[in-house]
């Protein structure tokens, strides 16, 4: 007669799949600024921003042709060098002529995911390589990348790559390259002849606004901190000045000097003061000048508002940065986002 033996029970982990995936995509990565994308700051305690890896352009006569169509944009709401590239692509009235795809806010351990991985409301799935994160991006391009994988990415759908990650270039050949294939737009933002003021005016505003408020915000020791938030408030006082009486920074039209600026600080109330620590001032509070610079461009010119979205730009910072905000507590205000005109 034949015995059978009844084998225990084997529990199956229900997570096994997600946990597999993870453990082949972490093995994916090349450095130590992706096996660990919460860190931040060197080992002083400083934070330094990665340089941009792909820097080329699209231009006639180029490696990169414009072309209607064939060109799309992977961008987040909450990053604020994304966001450069949302407002110059609405302003040059581009929607037809380059694609975009807004990743969840919620950057885990992986980066930026897709709707695929994370279906956040306002989060895209990736139309054109059914990408989970832009870390797939990244690798489809190279193989061996072993940067960050940041938004904004410009990718070229005939040769499967991506031609630039720098959102000071990307703007730049934006505002240059489609101009014959898109419709027509007397909106010129880095126009010949204020070219040298604006390139000055981002020599300082770049360090100690645009970055220093990261520079505040991930700084690990007091000294780091507080070299960053000197310079921080102390630009913050030389553009209150600067904008008083005026609609612009440059000139008087708007160019990327506005563009690049109010990405900074439309999240200053929101996010920054206090996520960061920025808080020897607040922009409604201690910035009058600049304040009403700021709503007179999210109010008055469309492009602004359309592309400003506070739920993204919150949930990032106080869900993503879990060294500074561990439990992912978003606060509720401040009570408006920004103020009525």
């Amino acid at each position: 007669m034949l015995l059978f033996r009844r084998l225990p029970r084997t529990r199956i982990n229900p997570n096994l799949h997600r946990l597999t995936f993870f453990a082949r995509a972490m093995s994916q990565d090349k450095s130590e600024a992706q096996k660990d994308i919460t860190k931040w700051a060197s080992t002083d305690g400083h934070f330094r921003r990665q340089v941009s890896s792909f820097r080329d352009a699209i231009e006639k006569g180029g490696k990169f042709e414009p072309e209607k169509g064939r060109y799309h944009i992977f961008v987040s709401y909450a990053c604020p060098w994304a966001h450069r590239v949302l407002i110059t692509r609405k302003l040059l009235k581009l929607d037809d002529v380059i694609g975009l795809s807004v990743v969840s806010p919620r950057m885990g351990a992986l980066g930026w995911p897709f709707a695929a991985a994370d279906e956040f409301p306002g989060a895209d799935h990736d139309p054109v390589q059914n990408s989970n994160h832009v870390r797939d991006l990244y690798f489809k391009a190279d193989s061996e990348y072993s940067g960050r994988f940041t938004v904004p990415i410009v990718w070229d759908k005939k040769t499967s790559t991506i031609v630039n990650n720098e959102s000071s270039e990307i703007i730049r050949f934006l505002n240059s390259a489609f101009r014959d294939l898109a419709e027509p737009t007397d909106i010129d933002i880095y126009p010949e002849s204020l070219r040298k003021e604006i390139d000055d005016f981002h020599s300082w505003v770049y360090d100690t606004v645009n970055n220093g408020v990261y520079k505040c915000g991930f700084a690990t020791t007091q000294e780091a901190y507080e070299s960053a938030v000197g310079p921080l408030f102390q630009s913050l006082g030389r553009l209150e000045k600067m904008i008083e009486g005026k609609e612009y920074y440059i000139g008087d039209r708007l160019t990327e000097a506005d563009i690049r600026l109010y990405t900074t600080i439309v999240r200053f109330d929101p996010v920054y003061h206090g996520h960061f620590k920025c808080n020897l001032g607040s922009i409604r509070h201690n910035y009058p000048n600049i304040n009403r610079w700021m709503k007179n461009l999210y109010w008055n010119v469309p492009a602004f508002k359309e592309t400003t979205n506070f739920e993204h730009i919150k949930t990032h910072y106080y869900w993503s940065h879990t060294q500074i905000n561990p439990h992912r507590v978003v606060p509720q205000g401040p009570n408006p986002n920004i103020e009525a005109l």
